[in-house]
């Protein structure tokens, strides 16, 4: 009788369609356990919902979840198609920490050869962040802002013991600030990027499943 537990799963959360596309198209297998590519809906409020009713499930008990898809980033010198990994997400509510930061920054640096990777705090809203507001943001000491991953992280830490991380790609910073989504275009693809940094996603989630020394 075989008694080895099963391979402890992970949850990527995203919120819009066009992020759901781009994670489904880049995915491969190679993560350590199954994956759920979960699409949220767009908002804190959408994402609180979708990631508690989907940790409900008792299959899902152990998962790590990540909270990924696009951001604007908040200081100067950023450019559409950097990458944030968060130290902590913050919202209102509280901050939540994040697991395996270094390993995460060292692995999309090996994946994705001359992307910029920022790091520090990722700071919530509940819609989008315009002109002076960016810059005070950025006095708080965040890097960047979404509108999901605070929350996604929080709803994680509140329904069990689940590892944490978010990673998000820049569309909107303060040199290049956006319209709509779909005015990224050029030499910069908001879309390769996200479909491309799957294989950090497997390679932090395998490294959760290692024994601890």
């Amino acid at each position: 009788m075989n008694t080895t537990p099963a391979p402890a799963p992970l949850l990527i959360a995203c919120a819009l369609g066009i992020e759901h596309l781009a994670l489904r198209a880049g995915e491969r297998g190679g993560s350590g356990g199954p994956v759920t590519v979960l699409r949220t809906g767009m908002g804190p409020k959408a994402a609180e919902r979708s990631v508690t009713r989907v940790l409900a499930d008792p299959a899902l008990a152990a998962a790590a979840v990540l909270a990924t898809g696009f951001c604007a980033g908040l200081a100067p010198g950023m450019h559409p198609g950097d990458l944030v990994v968060a130290e902590e997400t913050r919202d209102p509510r509280g901050s939540v920490p994040c697991v395996g930061t270094e390993l995460l920054v060292k692995e999309l640096v090996r994946t994705l050869p001359g992307r910029t990777v920022h790091t520090g705090p990722l700071t919530g809203s509940d819609h989008v962040v315009r002109g002076h507001e960016r810059s005070d943001l950025l006095a708080t000491g965040a890097i960047a802002v979404d509108m999901e991953s605070a929350a996604t992280l929080l709803s994680a830490v509140r329904a069990g013991d689940h590892p944490v991380a978010a990673v998000r790609v820049v569309v909107d910073a303060p040199e290049h600030e956006l319209v709509r989504i779909g005015t990224v275009r050029g030499g910069i693809s908001a879309f390769r990027v996200l479909r491309s940094v799957l294989p950090a996603f497997f390679e932090w989630h395998r490294s959760l499943l290692l024994p601890r020394r």
